[in-house]
């Protein structure tokens, strides 16, 4: 049912679409529940000659039983939910992996800014290797994503990592992911940043170990 969605190659974007089927499915089900009840009832109490309408206070048990049995069991679905998605927000945004690679990414309008650090190992120094709208990284390789804005907010979308992260101007927000298959795959800005927001494009880049490799010796020799 979820076929529309991307092609996954995360290692943790299995967890969020188990996490959206989950909805997808409690949402649906419920949906056909509560419309199907309304066509019955359409049905069943509709006008018909002889036949007067009844008030109804709600004041009995019975009667709120109508709204209290439909609350409850709204109440335990989303408790679940929530409960399912403590444990992907924590895997995702706590208990973060030791990176492999190191990546500043800034927002501007309307360009991603890409940076990796060079042999003093830290991003904004003037041995960066620095590049826009293609972020290059290693196939199953842990990458660590420093994100920042020059201007608005912005929104760092991987699609095919399930990976979507705002980027706010004044702050420095991380992020990680991992990529299981090599290939380019897009990287636009989910946030609308402006009238260019449209054509605010990148595309990452993950390479194989061996072509890794040979783009680092073409790009970045003094890789520390």
């Amino acid at each position: 049912m979820l076929s529309w969605l991307p092609e996954n190659i995360s290692t943790y974007g299995g967890d969020i679409d188990s996490l959206m089927y989950h909805i997808y499915y409690i949402t649906g089900v419920w949906f056909l529940l509560t419309y199907g009840v309304i066509i019955v009832f359409l049905l069943r109490y509709r006008r018909q000659e002889g036949q007067k309408a009844a008030y109804v206070r709600g004041d009995s048990l019975t009667q709120a039983s109508w709204l209290l049995v439909p609350l409850l069991i709204v109440l335990a679905l989303d408790l679940w939910i929530d409960f399912q998605g403590s444990e992907v927000w924590a895997k995702i945004k706590i208990d973060a992996p030791s990176s492999d690679l190191l990546v500043g990414v800034t927002g501007k309008q309307f360009n991603w800014e890409i940076a990796y650090p060079g042999p003093d190992g830290k991003l904004g120094t003037a041995d960066d290797l620095e590049m826009e709208n293609e972020l290059h990284v290693p196939v199953n390789k842990v990458v660590h994503v420093i994100l920042r804005s020059k201007d608005v907010i912005h929104s760092f979308f991987l699609p095919n990592l399930r990976l979507k992260q705002d980027v706010m101007p004044g702050r420095t927000i991380e992020a990680w992911f991992e990529a299981t298959k090599p290939g380019r795959y897009p990287l636009p800005c989910a946030e609308l940043c402006g009238f260019g927001h449209s054509g605010m494009e990148g595309s990452l880049i993950v390479h194989s170990l061996d072509e890794y490799e040979k783009w680092v010796q073409k790009n970045w020799p003094n890789k520390p």
